[in-house]
């Protein structure tokens, strides 16, 4: 039974994937990004301000970083992952989503000083060649020709901000209630995506655009979140990082089957190899060097993947 919350966390961020692909031609990317983290704000307000007026004086040294956060994982993350879905599919948003976890030990490597591993190596070479197989639809000359799209770039770019989110928290280490701190990060992000929303033409609310409002901003934000937290207080984050990687396969699953996207020989293979580089890198953890590592890169997943989407 415990392995149901880690389960249906991934479920419903896999399904977030397929309703920022939806969302692409329901709503404008500056309106969902505003509406959902307004939504999410409304709804923790009533369970969580009161702490936060509380513990002020503690949080207040932590406000210039809780904003760096914000702007990484409310901001740019989200955002980028809606104008993304204008020209990427759903089941490409999903696969890069999955290289979160290789993206954040690279980062770390630099920010946390981790001592590279054999399966860092290793697998940051087969997830490159894996992404390039993918990007170039079975054709990597492909990208020589014609180059990269916005919307990979945005979509890598977007998937970067999260890895460097989840790196961030772990150096800074900000001793505050979890939901407190997400709950300050989550009102920053709002502050931050006003200007955007007011400079944009249409934001206007509809049958067909609220309940992807709702989705991603209680399932999405609050619910799996809640999940994830509760999964790996239970399961050990060793064993609930490990849900993470049927991420791209829900959100294959659900994208072919409601979104009736194509699913092509090169998402296979280059998702398949970039999805294994991701497990090559979490599982062979030989170091290239013969230093003791000061941390392991275990540990570096387990706080990202505690952190809230």
């Amino acid at each position: 039974m415990n392995a149901l919350f880690p389960l249906f966390a991934v479920l419903i961020w896999s399904i977030n994937a397929i309703v920022s692909k939806v969302s692409a031609g329901a709503i404008d990317p500056a309106a969902i990004s505003f509406y959902r983290w307004v939504l999410a704000l409304i709804v923790l307000t009533p369970f969580v301000l009161p702490g936060v007026i509380r513990n002020r004086k503690a949080i207040r040294p932590h406000l210039g970083k809780l904003l760096i956060l914000g702007l990484l994982g409310m901001v740019l993350y989200q955002s980028l992952a809606y104008y993304a879905a204008h020209s990427v599919s759903a089941l490409f948003m999903g696969i890069l989503s999955s290289l979160i976890p290789l993206l954040t030990v690279l980062i770390s490597i630099w920010l946390l000083r981790i001592v590279p591993t054999v399966g860092i190596a290793l697998g940051s070479v087969m997830s490159f060649f894996g992404l390039v197989w993918l990007v170039s639809g079975g054709n990597p000359q492909q990208l020589l020709t014609h180059g990269i799209g916005s919307g990979e770039l945005m979509m890598f770019a977007a998937s970067a901000s999260y890895a460097l989110y989840g790196v961030l928290t772990k150096r800074w280490n900000i001793n505050l209630p979890n939901w407190q701190s997400l709950y300050i990060q989550i009102v920053f992000g709002v502050l931050l995506l006003i200007p955007n929303f007011m400079l944009t033409d249409n934001v206007s609310l509809n049958a067909q655009n609220i309940p992807l409002v709702l989705f991603a901003g209680i399932p999405a934000s609050i619910i799996a979140p809640f999940l994830w937290i509760q999964g790996v207080v239970r399961l050990g984050a060793n064993k609930a990082s490990i849900f993470m990687n049927l991420t791209p396969v829900f959100t294959a699953i659900i994208a072919v089957s409601f979104l009736h996207e194509q699913l092509h020989s090169y998402h296979l293979i280059g998702g398949g190899i970039a999805l294994l580089g991701v497990v090559v890198a979490q599982r062979l953890r030989t170091p290239l060097t013969r230093k003791k590592k000061p941390e392991s890169v275990n540990n570096v997943e387990k706080d990202v993947c505690s952190s809230a989407d």
